[in-house]
């Protein structure tokens, strides 16, 4: 309260692109103003100052009170100020000062205790310390740590990564014919799986959706090798905006396992038993096997999601029983059609 009785009034006060304060004792917001100038060499005229949490700007009245040693923020004609976001906006958008914020975070690391806190740091060291733009197996050693020797690049080993995936779903397609009684209908559905596996390995397993060294359209990551959720099967978009780069460290690259290629229409309870239900009085030849491919294999009915966006109750989402045929096939198609309603929509 100073202020009211025409005494100085001490403040902290900063500029705009720096992070140091100066200690300033003022009658008024005037003298503030000019003195403040005077330490961050600002021409005084349309000079203004701005509370640092908030941004609201300082008046006469306001200025009177203010507590002691409120933190300020000096603004030139020019300049603005919305609060503390933009400390963290110029903290987001430039690499000036990683090298010291990392020092700083290790050493506040070191020695605090309360478990939020040391979280929140060891997530800001683990993006601070980015590491993505390296490639070879020379260049990020510990990346590789428990990466079989004969990947030489992240990208090779995360283009192998989806392959595995994309294969396990052939894999449990191929062991539903051991569940098939009827030897004709398993014929048929072995038939079916092997140029399945076919289509599948002209296109080397789709492993492109984690190769940040493919063309845009076929990868599912930035080109530094960000991915970003896609949301649950029954969202458009991730709520949460989760997002990872396991190109950036090891341990970004083993917690990328926990997320999930999601088949929005379900690969065990719709679409194997649709194509299985197809079979039953058909040729594998009349069947439409480019639909059953993408609806198992490709974008077009994968998500790649976070393990908190992975909904593992039933989709309750059913194939087009309008696409189960090639077109032209048997007229008893219709027939069938009729059987597989309850799991294929007309």
């Amino acid at each position: 309260m100073f202020g009211v009785f025409g005494k100085n009034k001490p403040v902290k006060i900063r500029g705009v692109s720096g992070n140091k304060k100066f200690g300033v004792a003022a009658k008024d917001v005037k003298e503030l103003i000019k003195k403040g100038c005077t330490m961050l060499e600002l021409p005084v005229s349309g000079a203004r100052v701005c509370l640092y949490e908030d941004g609201t700007v300082v008046t006469g009245d306001f200025f009177k009170i203010l507590p002691d040693n409120a933190e300020l923020v000096l603004l030139s004609r020019e300049q603005t100020w919305s609060g503390v976001v933009c400390d963290i906006a110029q903290l987001l958008n430039t690499d000036q000062y990683a090298d010291r914020l990392i020092e700083t975070a290790k050493g506040l690391l070191s020695g605090e205790k309360s478990a939020k806190r040391r979280k929140i740091l060891t997530d800001l060291l683990q993006n601070l310390e980015d590491k993505s733009e390296l490639e070879s197996r020379k260049e990020d050693e510990d990346w590789f740590i428990g990466v079989d020797a004969r990947f030489k690049t992240k990208s090779s080993y995360m283009k192998f990564n989806c392959e595995s995936r994309i294969r396990g779903y052939m894999k449990e397609l191929d062991d539903t014919t051991k569940l098939i009684q009827k030897a004709k209908v398993r014929a048929e559905f072995v038939k079916t799986s092997e140029c399945l596996t076919e289509m599948l390995r002209a296109a080397r397993y789709n492993g492109c959706y984690f190769d940040r060294t493919e063309k845009e359209p076929n990868r599912l990551c930035t080109r530094e090798g960000w991915f970003t959720c896609q949301g649950s099967f029954d969202e458009k978009l991730c709520q949460s905006l989760h997002s990872i780069n396991p190109y950036c460290s090891r341990e970004n690259r083993i917690l990328f396992s926990t997320w999930n290629l999601d088949h929005r229409i379900e690969k065990k309870r719709t679409i194997i038993p649709a194509l299985l239900e197809a079979l039953q009085n058909h040729r594998s030849s009349t069947i439409n096997l480019d639909y059953f491919y993408r609806l198992l294999f490709t974008r077009e009915n994968l998500k790649l999601v976070h393990v908190v966006c992975h909904k593992k109750g039933a989709h309750n989402l059913q194939c087009d029983g309008r696409k189960i045929f090639k077109d032209g096939s048997n007229a008893n198609k219709a027939k069938t059609k009729r059987r597989v309603k309850k799991r294929c929509l007309d």
